[in-house]
């Protein structure tokens, strides 16, 4: 196993940041969302190793791959619906926090469920960009037992 690293994953369209609806998402980019993550990341003594895909078993071939101390991950669309990455998940011992720049609770109806969220350790909605700062801090947090 790499040593105190946190796999982040991110969904469908989330390469798509700064240019899909600002208004909901911010106008920062993902090569800017990837750059703040790692600096905080590294500050806190951990690798980041960043993956984006917009094809679900591409994700879960990520998450079986294993070899990491937590899992943060944005599984945008995904998130409403794919039980096969649900279930990749579930699989994962290391701690796991669901992160989604808007608050999805607050959202259209088709994107108040989530069903990754039940096996996850952690949720954070609606923070923006600060959402993975703190979910950063979270893997940290619940994988201290690990450590």
């Amino acid at each position: 196993m790499s040593k105190k690293s946190i796999l982040i994953i991110n969904g469908p369209n989330l390469n798509m940041l700064g240019l899909r609806d600002p208004e909901i998402y911010g106008s920062t980019t993902y090569s800017g969302l990837c750059r703040i993550i790692r600096e905080y990341v590294v500050k806190k003594g951990f690798k980041p190793k960043f993956f984006q895909s917009n094809h679900e078993g591409k994700i879960i071939d990520i998450i079986q791959a294993g070899g990491y101390n937590g899992i943060i991950i944005n599984p945008g669309a995904l998130t409403h619906y794919s039980y096969a990455v649900r279930d990749a998940l579930e699989i994962v011992s290391a701690p796991k926090i669901e992160v989604h720049i808007s608050d999805i609770s607050a959202r259209e109806d088709f994107r108040r469920k989530s069903v990754i969220t039940e096996v996850c350790d952690r949720i954070i909605t609606g923070q923006g960009i600060d959402g993975y700062l703190r979910a950063v801090d979270a893997v940290i947090a619940f994988g201290e037992v690990c450590y």
